[in-house]
């Protein structure tokens, strides 16, 4: 579907995105009137046929309350543990909203790493897609009390945008204490003017954002900026909205114009290459010289060895990897069939001097063009 084509009210699975200062008031416990008003809200929805995924934030805020701590703190052992204490109240809360409109809900918790490989990427794609199947509410958080900065997803608008693409949801809804998005900051400038409707691909978005918000959160409008674009990437609108907004989500989902709503490019990518296109960390980057800039975005080939000129990362063959022109710019991903040792045996060389080099030959491309997305395609 195109910009002009889209219909939100056409729309048959959607993520919903819930902030922490919703969820917990602005960090004073988890807000159950609240939690009760979204849970029939959706219920509503699941009544229409319109499949809903839940990803909440909320633990960290709801274990602060719980521990007596006034400020977020910075260290990754306390934010974990924090995480650990609120996960409980945060769950029950849920259960407790849905359990009396007869709709039973799941946790599931998710890491990066869940994410970025590709067996348990598919894993939880399916574990989501039975659960809906079921009737079954998935309630998605990440699993703050394990994750470490060097595999933490971010925030919860960077998760809630994977989790759209993961499942190939048609609209991520982020729920904020923010109306939505202006063309610049209105805290700073009076005459700053709402935009109701932009194409996720609008070259100026990232201006337009603000920086983190809340003391309880580490979004802003700047992170669901980039959600939005990251959702785009599988073709799913994004709605920004207030949470507070009466019965904001039928609302949304009637083509009430309220919020901000970012409409995705045309074509939908294949699952494999939403996968590569969303993920957040790579295991390496391999440096190609002009020619092989040309061969894959012109010719739509493979990538030879003869057209790498450098490696850096550390990983085993299968591997998602960038691929860089010699400027540093991301112009493909993919999946390696030479673990990073062997590649630097490879650089330069020509296909047929793969087995006089490493003794043996996986195949004849460093990344197969089935196995390789364009950045910017």
């Amino acid at each position: 579907m195109n910009n002009s084509e889209f219909n939100i009210r056409q729309v048959q699975c959607v993520v919903v995105k819930v902030g922490s200062s919703l969820v917990t008031n602005d960090g004073d416990g988890v807000d159950q009137n609240i939690l009760n008003n979204w849970a029939q809200q959706i219920a509503q929805l699941r009544a229409c046929g319109i499949q809903v995924v839940l990803v909440s934030s909320g633990a960290i805020a709801e274990g602060m309350k719980r521990l007596g701590w006034q400020v977020r703190p910075k260290a990754i052992n306390e934010l974990q543990a924090a995480a650990a204490v609120g996960q409980m109240g945060l769950a029950q809360a849920y259960e407790v909203a849905f359990e009396s409109l007869h709709v039973q809900t799941a946790q599931i918790l998710l890491t990066h790493d869940d994410l970025s490989h590709r067996t348990r990427y598919l894993n939880a794609r399916s574990t989501i897609r039975t659960l809906l199947e079921q009737g079954v509410v998935p309630i998605i958080n990440e699993n703050d009390s394990v994750t470490i900065d060097e595999i933490k997803l971010g925030d919860n608008d960077t998760l809630g945008a994977l989790v759209t693409n993961l499942i190939e949801a048609d609209v991520l809804i982020i729920l904020t204490d923010q109306d939505g998005l202006y063309d610049r900051d209105p805290r700073q400038h009076a005459d700053a003017k709402f935009i109701h409707k932009i194409a996720a691909s609008h070259p100026d978005l990232e201006n337009m954002a603000g920086g983190a918000g809340s003391s309880v959160g580490t979004g802003g409008m700047y992170t669901k900026v980039l959600a939005a674009r990251r959702a785009a990437l599988s073709g799913a609108a994004t709605c920004i909205a207030n949470g507070y907004a009466d019965n904001v989500l039928i609302q949304l989902l009637q083509g009430i114009q309220i919020g901000t709503l970012f409409t995705p490019a045309g074509n939908r990518l294949s699952a494999r290459q939403q996968w590569m296109l969303g993920q957040v960390q790579l295991a390496g980057k391999l440096i190609v010289d002009e020619g092989a800039v040309q061969a894959l975005t012109v010719q739509h080939s493979s990538l030879l060895a003869i057209g790498c000129v450098a490696v850096s990362g550390h990983f085993e063959r299968g591997a998602l990897v960038a691929v860089c022109n010699q400027a540093g710019t991301e112009i493909a991903r993919g999946l390696v069939n030479y673990n990073n040792h062997e590649i630097i045996r490879l650089l330069r060389q020509p296909s047929q001097a793969i087995e006089k080099l490493l003794g043996y030959v996986a195949e004849k491309e460093l990344i197969h063009r089935d196995n390789m997305v364009l950045c910017h395609s």
